[in-house]
């Protein structure tokens, strides 16, 4: 059978000026050091969610190179993209862990893969243009800030385990990102991550008793969810944290689409139904196997970018080589020595950057801050996740992130109904 590429020129040089398109490659020794890294790429910051989260790390790498492939597969291998795990879910697992152990995060997370993958079919029949009059730029953009400042006390707690190595950590991703340009600039936080880790094993803090008894080659540990019929208040109960996270992974795939489009060709943005529901699906596998939740990964647009290689072909050798990954155990293990401070230092400025990155929305698209109805949409969601406020109804709990959602959509909706409807009156 034939593969779907075709040959980019000689296969081995490419002009300043020239792009390799997604139904392109380059020979497949290049081929495969592109998708080489776009694993490097991918790898700081997939780790980081199951290291933080206490989920096995390799399990997570598995279900992530799965859900790439998968991702091709569906999107006809027109869309190059990454499926890494989302940040967004970390603060809801924290939660439903504390409450409803390991199988009632992996419930939440199944529920937001279902939900993605339907909200992937309407948008296939209907287009995009309901999901940009729900979330308006200041309503996403407060949702993605909330959710990431809403994580501060976690990177607090982590930090405060070994003050030394969390300095040393953050200090390095910060010289990384300046000192650094193109690829390495990128990976400033994979590259802090090694920097912290080895003054860590300086400092003794690195414990590899289980690293020598894990075998090279085997299948990692898998968890299914918790069986929501067996205990419905308590499983349904994590519900309302996880919800929110869906119109995170809406905004991250509409924008990762948008982005490649502008970059390739406009007909990508087609496919946006077809990545929600690939999104959604591999979501959905990780939670029925105990991996955590994927999205699309900007990291791996920003190699792109750089290169300026779009072609699918690679993203097939990043997803078979996450899946060999994930398949041994040793792996794993070496990414569970990982200690606390070091976990502290790079998530004191990861979890800052995705609040930043609310903001860059604001300012991307020109929301106007001196119109009261984006003023409190913005001032109210930001107090609400921040402050973690939490409500309580029967078995269902509230945090802030879900509370700060409803605030969001509900203030801009509600002050813009009675704005027109008051100019009209």
């Amino acid at each position: 059978m034939a593969l779907p590429w075709t040959l980019h020129g000689d296969g081995r040089t490419v002009g300043a000026q020239e792009v390799v398109g997604p139904g392109q490659r380059l020979s497949w020794p290049i081929t495969i050091g592109i998708g080489t890294q776009h694993v490097v790429a991918m790898f700081g910051a997939t780790f980081l969610v199951p290291l933080i989260t206490g989920f096995p790390p390799s399990t997570t790498l598995l279900f992530s190179g799965i859900g790439t492939l998968l991702f091709l597969l569906i999107t006809g291998n027109k869309l190059p993209s990454y499926l890494g795990s989302s940040f967004a879910f970390i603060a809801p697992i924290l939660a439903a862990t504390a409450s409803a152990g390991m199988g009632g995060a992996l419930f939440g997370i199944l529920a937001v893969g279902v939900l993605l993958a339907i909200v992937g079919v309407v948008v296939q029949l209907t287009g995009t243009g309901w999901i940009d009059r729900l979330m308006p730029p200041v309503v996403s953009g407060a949702i993605v800030a909330l959710i990431g400042f809403n994580l501060a006390p976690v990177a607090k707690a982590n930090f405060s385990a070994a003050p030394l190595t969390g300095i040393i950590t953050l200090l390095a991703v910060i010289l990384c990102t300046v000192l650094f340009r193109g690829i390495l600039g990128r990976l400033s936080i994979f590259l802090g991550v090694i920097v912290g880790y080895a003054a860590a094993v300086i400092g003794g803090e690195v414990d590899f008793s289980k690293v020598a008894s894990a075998a090279w080659v085997g299948l990692p540990p898998f968890t299914a969810p918790a069986n929501p019929f067996e205990n419905p208040a308590l499983v349904f109960g994590v519900l309302p944290a996880f919800l929110p996270v869906v119109l995170v992974l809406i905004a991250e795939n509409v924008g990762h689409i948008k982005g490649v489009a502008q970059m390739t060709d406009a007909k990508v943005n087609r496919l946006t139904g077809r990545a929600l529901f690939a999104d959604g699906l591999a979501t959905m596998l990780a939670g029925f196997g105990g991996g955590s939740g994927t999205t699309t990964y900007g990291e791996n647009i920003g190699v792109m970018a750089a290169t300026r290689i779009y072609s699918t072909a690679a993203y097939w050798v990043a997803g078979l080589t996450a899946v060999l990954l994930g398949l041994s155990p040793k792996i794993g293990a070496v990414i569970n020595t990982i200690p606390q401070g070091v976990l502290g230092g790079v998530t004191t400025a990861l979890y800052g950057l995705i609040g930043v990155i609310g903001v860059k929305i604001w300012l991307d698209n020109k929301v106007d801050f001196s119109k009261p109805v984006n003023q409190f949409t913005a001032a109210t969601a930001l107090i609400i996740g921040v402050a973690d406020f939490t409500l309580s109804a029967g078995a269902l709990s509230f945090n802030g992130i879900a509370l700060g959602t409803i605030a969001a959509i509900v203030i801009y909706h509600l002050m813009t109904w009675l704005g027109r409807v008051r100019r009209t009156a």
